[in-house]
């Protein structure tokens, strides 16, 4: 049994979304950011950067338990452990890490301090809003290039990069972005948002 501990914010929602794409067996412990329960001591024993997401996976590698923090790593552990969302293949396989990778190291980081200063910032910083609002738009623009003539980030299969970077796009915007001026991006978007294990996964925590 999976035990996930989350919050409803992209980097949450990456990892409920692959486990309802992989219908693998999971419990969900809601851990409230808002009011301080990533920082208890509770939390800081599985995760001592006080993020979510965490699992801890009671049958993990070679049938002992295993706690997991950090969305990329999570997921690339989820689809190994099944042998899904993450072609075998070894040249789809790393286009499909470096997708991810781009999600981790620029989509989350950038597109979060787009709606950080554009919503939650406590007063207008006005240089922060013009630097983080062009990036969010050049990203975009990236995402777009790349899903021309292509179905998902990785090409032909949908795979852990699509699961990542869907929830930071979901707050578009937040961002500031008019999803209809990329075209590629919205057709994505779209296809993923009526996948029901995606919906499904969106929900969690209940």
């Amino acid at each position: 049994m999976i035990t996930l501990y989350t919050w409803g914010t992209p980097n949450g929602y990456k990892i409920s979304i692959a486990l309802e794409e992989l219908g693998l067996a999971y419990e969900v412990r809601p851990v409230d950011i808002t009011r301080g329960d990533q920082l208890t001591p509770e939390f800081l024993a599985l995760n001592p950067n006080n993020k979510i997401p965490v699992i801890v996976d009671s049958d993990g590698p070679g049938g002992t338990p295993i706690t997991l923090i950090e969305s990329g790593a999570i997921l690339i552990y989820l689809a190994e452990k099944t042998g899904r969302l993450l072609p075998a293949d070894p040249r789809a396989r790393i286009e499909a890490l470096q997708w991810l990778m781009l999600q981790m190291g620029s989509v989350g980081p950038m597109l979060g301090q787009a709606h950080h200063f554009l919503r939650f910032a406590p007063s207008a910083v006005p240089y922060a809003i013009e630097r983080y609002s062009k990036e969010a738009a050049r990203i975009y623009g990236v995402l777009n290039t790349r899903l021309r003539g292509r179905e998902w980030l990785a090409g032909d299969d949908y795979s852990i990069a699509d699961i990542a970077t869907w929830p930071w796009i979901a707050r578009h915007e937040w961002q500031g972005i008019e999803l209809a001026r990329f075209p590629e991006v919205k057709r994505w978007f779209d296809a993923i948002a009526a996948r029901p294990a995606v919906q499904r996964g969106r929900k969690v925590p209940r």
